[in-house]
């Protein structure tokens, strides 16, 4: 079985330009990539149209000519409206461009707006990564540190201290354990106690925990697992609308039938009709 846990690992092995880059264009109403964190540091400059972030449930809406920057151990997820957009996407440790400001824990402004200086330097690296002349790597690593200089100087909000930048890790760490018991478990009823039982934690503060993470309580989050799975397999017509409502977990079909259409907007019969 697939796990859902937050964490996505990062390996990024070109010595010669230490950042995993992509862009990200998409036309259609999606979450374009599911909530997860990693210790790298994440960069979304919006090209054309505009993005919605989810990052740490704060939205970031974000225009052409905006960055979003990630930091690390934050959990993110984007969303398009449905509008064209077309969104640089980098990746990086800070050690592989600076151990000084790694060793500092940067923490940098979530959204920067219409900023010349970056709209210059991300424009020679989208040209540079698209054209990939020889040499290009050697440019794009000039321009990142250029540009990483630019940012520690004008946007940084705080230095974590290592005993701070510890315990945000933690706390995913110890989230990524319940969202993996979750998927392993959810087909049976679960609860908040034995949720919290797994992460040593007492009942109340790990549905702090949870909902300060995750922007919803740790039922409704199963309840959403729980629906996604019913969708797929309604899709694939693996079965009627009351056992797919009992293997993922609903005994009761008509919550199933109430809670399905307030998630998806129809019925869980009218899916298994198209």
């Amino acid at each position: 079985m697939q796990s859902l846990a937050l964490y996505e690992q990062k390996i990024i092995s070109d010595p010669e330009f230490p950042v995993q880059m992509h862009v990200n264009d998409v036309s259609s109403k999606t979450q374009y990539f599911s909530p997860h964190w990693h210790e790298h540091i994440e960069l979304h400059y919006v090209r054309e149209g505009h993005t919605l972030l989810d990052l740490n449930q704060r939205e970031i809406y974000a225009g052409k000519g905006n960055l979003v920057i990630v930091n690390s151990n934050e959990i993110h997820s984007g969303y398009c409206d449905g509008t064209h957009m077309e969104v640089m996407v980098m990746i990086f440790e800070m050690e592989a461009f600076s151990k000084e400001l790694a060793d500092k824990n940067v923490i940098f402004k979530s959204l920067i707006e219409q900023d010349d200086k970056i709209d210059e330097i991300m424009s020679v690296i989208h040209e540079e990564f698209q054209e990939q002349k020889i040499g290009y790597r050697l440019v794009c690593k000039g321009k990142m540190l250029e540009l990483i200089a630019h940012l520690v100087r004008e946007y940084t909000v705080e230095f974590l201290t290592e005993k701070e930048s510890d315990r945000r890790k933690k706390q995913l760490e110890r989230l990524n354990m319940v969202i993996d018991y979750i998927q392993m478990n959810y087909t049976r009823q679960i609860g908040n106690r034995e949720l919290a039982e797994i992460v040593h934690l007492s009942e109340d503060r790990f549905n702090h925990l949870f909902k300060e993470s995750m922007g919803m309580a740790p039922l409704q989050y199963i309840n959403e697992v729980r629906l996604k799975k019913a969708m797929n397999l309604l899709k694939k017509k693996e079965g009627t609308v009351t056992e797919v409502a009992d293997s993922v977990g609903f005994g009761d079909y008509n919550h199933f039938g109430r809670q399905f259409r307030r998630y998806y907007g129809c019925a869980p019969s009218e899916v298994l009709r198209r």
